[in-house]
């Protein structure tokens, strides 16, 4: 059974990395890969086995990828395939449907289990077992996935639907949540320039119809505190929002708040650069409510680089 019990945790940034110690945590044996030496350093710190060679992990049990993009899945799956013994690969990226698509099917062929299972609830849940996680699968594929799905998520995950389904959700999870960090602190900054403090409006407005967990939180949290430092990246969160576009246009839709919400992270995106925290896109939208202020946009960063506050490969929403 203690065999069994192996799992590749493949990405040990922000989110990869509490997966990584949770699932120590709860007994299984854990190995993961970074190909950053100081995301693997920290992950040693915890009481993880970590390895440089992400060919060391093929034909492992169980593998949970963490992983910055649909590219990366795509480059990593076939290596863990590469040896026979993996039963489950349980990808937490916030992927594309069609990449997830394609990786079941290789996965199959390998007599393997393949599930997107993109997941919710930041740094935290994932450092408590806590996490949401939004599943598409077939129904062979989710039984062989749950015992690391009930490890990360204490049983709160959905499946959604067939492969790629839990990608779809996840995303338009994401643009509703991008959507509504922009009208929330839209909506503070009349209330500021109205002489009304932010943290009461927003309280109020949390107990009434308008309220989210945005203003319940968020706001509070990171923003009205100025803190900003959530651990997900605007970088992410400004990907996350045009791909959930990219999907509905794909399939006929223009969800045409959504889009304008898209665009205004990436104006966002323009002036604060990948690295800032996804919570500081409110000094751009209402720069009055944080005492962060706004940014100088006489020295924006160069928005095309691919730094971020996690180390790569990661994944995360805090969403």
């Amino acid at each position: 059974m203690s065999n069994i019990r192996r799992v590749a945790v493949i990405g040990l940034g922000s989110m990869g990395g509490a997966m990584a110690s949770t699932l120590h945590r709860a007994g299984w044996t854990v190995t993961g890969f970074d190909p950053s030496e100081a995301a693997r350093d920290a992950a040693a710190l915890t009481g993880i086995s970590t390895t440089a060679d992400l060919k060391e992990l093929a034909g492992t049990p169980y593998a949970v990828l963490s992983l910055p993009s649909a590219s990366v899945v795509e480059a990593t799956v076939p290596t863990l395939l590469a040896a026979p013994g993996t039963i489950a690969i349980i990808d937490t990226t916030t992927s594309e449907p069609g990449t997830s698509k394609s990786m079941a099917e290789l996965a199959a062929s390998h007599d393997a289990a393949f599930v997107d299972a993109p997941v919710s609830g930041g740094r935290d849940g994932a450092a408590t077992g806590s996490l949401s996680a939004f599943v598409g699968a077939t129904d062979s594929a989710l039984t062989a996935a749950e015992p690391v799905l009930e490890a990360l998520t204490g049983g709160k995950y959905a499946h959604i639907g067939g492969p790629g389904s839990g990608n779809v959700v996840k995303l338009l999870n994401n643009v509703l949540a991008a959507a509504n960090l922009v009208s929330v602190g839209e909506a503070l900054g009349v209330a500021k320039a109205y002489g009304i403090d932010p943290a009461v409006a927003a309280a109020s407005i949390s107990s009434a119809s308008g309220g989210s967990k945005v203003s319940d939180a968020m706001y509070p949290n990171w923003v009205l505190s100025g803190t900003h430092n959530s651990g997900f990246s605007l970088g992410l969160m400004a990907r996350d929002a045009a791909l959930a576009i990219d999907v509905a246009r794909q399939m006929g839709q223009h969800p045409e708040l959504l889009a304008a919400a898209a665009s205004q992270w990436q104006d966002a995106l323009a002036v604060l650069g990948p690295a800032a925290d996804f919570t500081e896109i409110a000094r751009t939208v209402a720069p009055d409510v944080t005492p962060a202020g706004a940014p100088d946009k006489t020295s924006a960063p160069d928005p095309t680089s691919t730094t971020d506050k996690t180390s790569a490969p990661d994944k995360s929403p805090a969403a």
